[in-house]
């Protein structure tokens, strides 16, 4: 079995709680470095596994993640815990193959113009970036595994409405260039479940044997339905984030990912188990309340609970 089997199983459904990197990033207070720590623990007591934990950027810019290797050690301590840091350039590669994280994502932005607001560079030269870093990974000793991820891939609030056959022309540039797997991003919440349904089911057959992730926000209050369509059409690794926190902070209008409490209900309610105790996992929110007092905290399961006879974790 290979790792991307053994981290992302093709018989079930993976959950990656994005909540302290995609989570913080608009945030204007964020957690301590322990209390970080305590969130990922508890999560995984409550039965999470994926933990997209933060950012290999300038901590002058992002000082929410300055001390991203530190929660990289975290997850590392745990048994079977899995977590995912962001890295833009080949400084940030760098540091993420020293710190030992289980997998590095890149970003490919659908459109030319919000690949020039978000890292100031041309979607050609991010292809570029994301193939030097599969190189990295095959001449590192660990060889983390490598996600690409396209942003805006369901509509831009830049440019608009992106055509579908960009974005996997996009999606096959990455796997040639050696990812193990790429993930769709509605990063502003553009799309609708048809569209988004199209699109996953485009994606999944052009990867083959390799996963599919979709990573869906919530602008316009279509998130788990988009996720819903998406697990419809193949896609077996979803994101969400805690409470809905996040954001891109160079899209405008963007607003926190799809609840991930909600997430697992979904995932649970169409026969996909998922292992996680949705009575711990909203325990959890008590952390961001006390750390970041003024962050809203959005979600049905955490306002109305599991329904009257409901168990609360599945097998």
């Amino acid at each position: 079995m290979s790792r991307i089997e053994q981290i992302y199983p093709a018989d079930r459904v993976a959950l990656r709680e994005v909540g302290l990197r995609d989570g913080l990033q608009l945030v204007k207070k964020f957690p301590s470095t322990e209390a970080k720590q305590r969130w990922v623990r508890e999560e995984y007591a409550a039965g999470v596994r994926h933990f997209e934990v933060g950012s290999f950027l300038p901590a002058k810019t992002f000082p929410q993640f300055v001390d991203v290797r530190d929660v990289v050690a975290t997850v590392a301590r745990l048994p079977g815990a899995h977590g995912i840091a962001l890295a833009l350039n080949e400084r940030g590669v760098n540091e993420a193959l020293e710190s030992g994280v289980g997998e590095i994502a890149s970003v490919v932005s659908a459109t030319e113009e919000h690949s020039q607001a978000n890292a100031h560079r041309s979607r050609d030269s991010a292809i570029a970036n994301v193939k030097r870093l599969c190189e990295m990974r095959d001449a590192s000793a660990h060889k983390p595994l490598v996600n690409a991820a396209i942003s805006m891939a369901l509509g831009c609030s830049i440019a608009g409405a992106v055509d579908p056959n960009e974005v996997l022309r996009l999606v096959d540039k990455c796997l040639a260039a050696g990812v193990d797997f790429v993930a769709i991003a509605d990063t502003v919440g553009y799309a609708g479940p048809k569209q988004v349904a199209e699109l996953t089911r485009a994606a999944v057959k052009l990867s083959g044997s390799k996963p599919i992730c979709i990573h869906l926000h919530d602008t316009r209050g279509m998130g788990i339905a988009n996720a819903s369509a998406a697990l419809d059409e193949g896609a077996r690794i979803l994101d969400g984030s805690l409470g809905g926190l996040g954001g891109c902070p160079f899209a405008p209008g963007a607003t926190g990912n799809v609840v991930f409490e909600d997430l697992v209900f979904l995932c649970e309610s169409k026969g996909f188990a998922t292992g996680i105790d949705m009575e711990k996992l909203i325990a959890v929110r008590s952390i961001l309340k006390s750390e970041m007092p003024n962050e809203a905290l959005y979600g049905g399961m955490a306002r109305a609970g599991l329904p009257a006879g409901s168990a609360a974790k599945a097998a």
